[in-house]
């Protein structure tokens, strides 16, 4: 018989969980963020989650060599910003994206991808670190455990990768940066400097310098040689302008980048498959039966990716539900919910109100019952797993609304353990 939910111990029970992992922000912005409770899958969950991811990551990486021979008015047409076309081709490494994350819904129909997001995937520490202490607490196995350690080699395999690429010293500066205000921003990317064991320090931002067309500079004025900015984006790089000079700072640093004089990880590749309208692309070749892609990634398309067009006629002919979502949205800004004409869900936010809209077939998120500070409650489950150097490594459960907020939940997610009765 299960006993009755008492918020009172439960709240003390995850206070001391949590203040027991160092750097965590497990309550944001004032909110619960990480939940003192635990969501299970199975060990052929595991396995569904990581073939799947792998495909999906083939079939967009095999889409970026497409985009990169396509001319500029088919990446102004995906919502590619103008300012980096010059130099949106430039690939750095053999993978496209170091650190990337699938999103993807486990349907009656198998798993499902909603995005991918190539550029600046954060949910790092919580499903390479944090997950682990609550399996440990919760006495379940961590479907991650030890994928950390792997996770850093992937990372300096591809810092070694770019390195060896450039003219740079046997000792580089390596800075790892991001907004110093943003607890979460902060603390994901100083993990993931810890993480990759490599010589490095952090600076903020706001503390870095740039000589055009020379370098871009540290806080004690040393040329920096590689630059990881894990939680900026690039659309948002792109636009940094100098509150002094108005010199556009940001391009300037591309620039760098361009010529080989900033290594920048994730690299300029990430950002070309960050655009949602990618997924168009991709089901619109599977639609025509595109010769280039196989038949069996095709097949792969048919049942791990939803229709996604660049309209939304033909979702208003059949009548169906679907997601009209920004190209560069995060977090669920900006996305609304349709059946028809008619708005039924929309996200309060409207930030991304100018990107390309893309429309996606709906599906409905999984339920679960979940244990918050404030009682019991009911929220959709979306899958969070990541693509570390093209290969599967790491899952994570946000748990929310059905468009998946910033106020979504951190979801523990474990194995039980066997019964041998």
């Amino acid at each position: 018989m299960e006993q009755e939910f008492n918020e009172h111990e439960h709240t003390k029970k995850r206070a001391k969980s949590y203040n027991e992992i160092n750097s965590f922000w497990h309550d944001l912005n004032d909110s619960e963020y990480g939940l003192f409770d635990m969501a299970f899958l199975s060990e052929q969950d595991i396995k569904d989650i990581q073939l799947v991811t792998e495909r999906v990551g083939k079939v967009f990486f095999k889409t970026a060599n497409l985009l990169r021979n396509s001319p500029d008015e088919t990446l102004l047409q995906l919502d590619i910003p103008q300012s980096i076309l010059p130099f949106i081709r430039h690939k750095a490494l053999p993978v496209e994206t170091i650190i990337a994350r699938v999103d993807l819904v486990k349907t009656k129909e198998g798993l499902k991808v909603l995005e991918l997001n190539s550029d600046t995937p954060t949910f790092e520490k919580e499903v390479f670190h944090v997950n682990n202490y609550l399996c440990q607490e919760f006495d379940v196995t961590d479907p991650n455990e030890g994928l950390a350690a792997i996770l850093g080699i992937e990372m300096r395999k591809a810092l070694g990768e770019a390195l060896n690429r450039t003219q740079f010293s046997n000792h580089p500066n390596i800075v790892f940066t991001s907004h110093d205000q943003n607890e979460e921003d902060k603390l994901t990317t100083q993990f993931l400097m810890e993480t990759s064991n490599v010589l490095a320090k952090y600076v903020p931002l706001h503390k870095l310098t740039i000589k055009k067309n020379e370098g871009l500079y540290d806080d004690e004025g040393n040329r920096i040689d590689v630059l990881y900015r894990q939680t900026y984006p690039l659309e948002h790089l792109l636009e940094d302008v100098s509150a002094e000079t108005g010199d556009q700072i940001g391009v300037q640093l591309i620039e760098l980048v361009f010529t080989n004089k900033l290594i920048m990880l994730n690299p300029i590749s990430a950002f070309l498959l960050q655009s949602k309208a990618v997924q168009a692309v991709i089901w619109g070749m599977k639609e025509i039966d595109s010769p280039y892609f196989s038949t069996e990634e095709k097949q792969w398309i048919h049942a791990y990716f939803l229709p996604t067009y660049l309209e939304e006629d033909l979702f208003l002919s059949k009548g169906w539900k679907y997601v009209k979502k920004p190209s560069y949205g995060r977090e669920g800004d900006t996305v609304s919910i349709f059946q028809g004409t008619k708005k039924l869900v929309e996200d309060q936010h409207h930030t991304y109100e100018e990107s390309l809209p893309v429309y996606q077939k709906y599906v409905e998120l999984p339920s679960q019952e979940i244990k918050t500070v404030t009682g019991v409650k009911e929220a959709k489950i979306l899958i969070g797993s990541f693509l570390i150097n093209g290969k599967a490594c790491g899952i994570g459960l946000r748990a929310g609304n059905q468009i998946t907020d910033n106020n979504a939940y951190f979801l523990p997610v474990g194995i039980k353990k066997e019964r041998r009765d």
